[in-house]
């Protein structure tokens, strides 16, 4: 409970209430945990409720009809979610999703916390903040598949696992499939364009890591430069 408190305050349409209303919401949420690739919800499910991540991550993805995936975004501690039909009966989950490690959620039933958003106007402010928030995600998202080539996506990807600016080499904690799901590619595609980068002298591709080799060249590219 202290831990569910504590991300709550964190979290700014939790922080909206006063202490003693975080404490009533607290009582009422299903803990719930599920281990790294369990689902907690599919594309298609009537899904009215709104969750809070106090432990692990997880993905939100689609899936073609040829079994590709496209991982749209990733919540990680403290952040929230909700689906459709939280706001409006009925509506579908436009994505799936699934914990990327072992995760525990507080989740609420929406007919629980309808009552709460309508008496707190910030706290459904906030909310409203998160979607435009998100829209614009979606939408560079959408721009990035229509105008950007898979070698600048995977440029992108990787620059940001050196987000530090000091490391020279990173873990591979991505496997191929996954690294494809995040720049909506296939996993030979993005086998093709590691080799090239490693043809250029920009990365060394090892089993268990990614060395950079020169950093320029690959900003250059996630740049379009």
């Amino acid at each position: 409970m202290e831990n569910l408190l504590k991300r709550m305050s964190e979290n700014r349409v939790f922080a909206c209430l006063e202490e003693v209303e975080r404490c009533k919401l607290s009582r009422i949420a299903i803990r719930r945990k599920y281990g790294k690739g369990e689902f907690i919800a599919y594309y298609g499910d009537i899904w009215p409720y709104l969750f809070l991540i106090t432990e692990g991550a997880i993905d939100a993805f689609k899936e073609s009809s040829e079994g590709r995936s496209l991982t749209i975004i990733s919540f990680g501690v403290g952040e929230i979610f909700w689906g459709p039909a939280f706001f409006e009966e009925g509506l579908p989950m436009p994505v799936t999703l699934a914990a990327t490690m072992p995760t525990i959620l507080h989740i609420w039933q929406r007919e629980k916390m309808l009552p709460i958003l309508k008496q707190n106007g910030a706290m459904s402010w906030e909310m409203c903040c998160q979607m435009i928030c998100r829209m614009l995600h979606a939408s560079e998202i959408v721009e990035e598949l229509a105008f950007q080539t898979v070698a600048r996506r995977l440029a992108r990807l990787l620059m940001e696992q050196f987000s530090s600016g000091k490391e020279q080499s990173v873990q591979r904690s991505l496997t191929l499939d996954e690294m494809a799901a995040r720049i909506g590619t296939t996993r030979e595609m993005v086998c093709r364009a590691l080799y090239r980068f490693a043809d250029k002298k920009m990365i060394e591709v090892t089993r268990t890591e990614f060395i950079l080799t020169d950093k320029d060249s690959l900003r250059r590219m996630a740049e379009g430069v």
